[in-house]
């Protein structure tokens, strides 16, 4: 085999390896107080972000929300590393947004699940 050969597959196990690196190791990259995506029933008018056929593939932190009140928990990475490489409250948050801008209420972001209205929004503990 030649050189340059050799050095082109090394090359290529490395940068796989690193991607696969990469992607294994935001879950090992905690640090800090948790934030959670609290949903709080309320009897609010005005435009709603329409949630009824969101995914829980899509939204996971959101469907756990309006099921149980609030999500699991979410802790940001030490460097800022982790938020580039995994999903967070935040990322669904700015979704919704993004859905219906009109949507938003100081902070949190009306939702509508069928008949039920909902105030989401990041939070600490």
């Amino acid at each position: 085999m030649r050189q340059i050969t050799r050095r082109a597959i090394v090359g290529f196990a490395l940068v796989v390896l690193a991607l696969l690196a990469l992607g294994a190791l935001p879950s090992f990259l905690a640090s800090g107080e948790p934030y959670y995506l609290t949903a709080t029933p309320t009897d609010a008018d005005g435009p709603a972000v329409d949630v009824t056929n969101l995914t829980e593939r899509r939204y996971p932190y959101l469907v756990e929300a309006i099921d149980t009140g609030r999500s699991a928990p979410y802790r940001r990475g030490p460097v800022g590393l982790k938020e580039s490489f995994s999903h967070s409250p935040f990322d669904e948050r700015q979704g919704l947004v993004a859905r219906n801008p009109d949507a938003r209420r100081d902070g949190a972001v009306l939702v509508a699940d069928g008949e039920d209205r909902y105030l989401v929004e990041v939070t600490r503990s």
